[in-house]
This record gives C-alpha cells, sequence and structure tokens, in this order.
C-alpha cells in the first residue's frame, strides 16, 4: 500500500480539545485507539477543503482551520502515513459520532492518559508542551 495522505482537526473549545476514539479497524494496532478526527484527502482537494469536509462526514460539525500545527510522517506495520493537522475551532453546530465510537474533551494536561493512535503522539507531546 503507498503512502496515505491525511488531514486531521486539533478541534478546541473553552481550552479544551477534541480527542475521538476509533472503532474497530482490520489494523489491530489502530482499533479502539484516539486521534485526531479527519480522513483522507481527495485528489485535487486542498488540505483547508479536505478537513472541513472530514469533520462534516465524521462530526456533523461546521469548523473553521485557524492554522496549521504540524506535519507527522509515520510508519505504521501496513502502510506509511503522512498527516497534516490544523488548530480548528467549531463555528456551527453540535458534535454527533457518525463514526467513532468515543469522544472526549480533554485539558492539555489530560491528554497523555489516552491510549492514542502511534500518528498521533507527536501531536500530543507538541500540544502538552
Amino acid at each position: 500500500m503507498g503512502n496515505i495522505e491525511v488531514v486531521a482537526a486539533i478541534i478546541i473549545k473553552d481550552r479544551k480539545i477534541l480527542a475521538t476514539q476509533r472503532n474497530k479497524s482490520k489494523f489491530n494496532y489502530i482499533s479502539y485507539k484516539y486521534e485526531f478526527p479527519g480522513g483522507k484527502i481527495e485528489d485535487g482537494e486542498e488540505l483547508e477543503e479536505a478537513i472541513i469536509r472530514e469533520i462534516k462526514e465524521e462530526l456533523g460539525v461546521k469548523i473553521e482551520v485557524k492554522k496549521f500545527f504540524m506535519t507527522v510522517n509515520y510508519k505504521y506495520p501496513d502502510f506509511p502515513l503522512t498527516m497534516h493537522s490544523f488548530i480548528c475551532e467549531i463555528v456551527e453546530g453540535k458534535v454527533e459520532l457518525k463514526e467513532h465510537i468515543a469522544s472526549k474533551w480533554l485539558e492539555k494536561s489530560e491528554l497523555k492518559n489516552l491510549d492514542w493512535a502511534n500518528a498521533d503522539l507527536p501531536i500530543v507531546e507538541k500540544l502538552v508542551k
């Protein structure tokens, strides 16, 4: 499988950060792990367009991208991943889980308490600093 390019939203509201829990996956090592919501970039899509679309699809809310945060390159056992993350805020709607099984709003200091997908860990580390 070739490199997968995805976008991830670091959604901040009232100084808390949204963490979403993945459902079972065909890959055990990412099943039920926490992640920053987002998904694959479609052909011809700008990164910001992709994150806005993905969050609407996954969480049913409209977000505004505030700024680029960081890009993570991570090699999972079955595929390499490039993840572009952005600081975002909800401008319309209330979070409803369409693909995830749980979500939590956490203080920065609480982020490390969750079992994160490995590719999301560098983002967690940078946020906590």
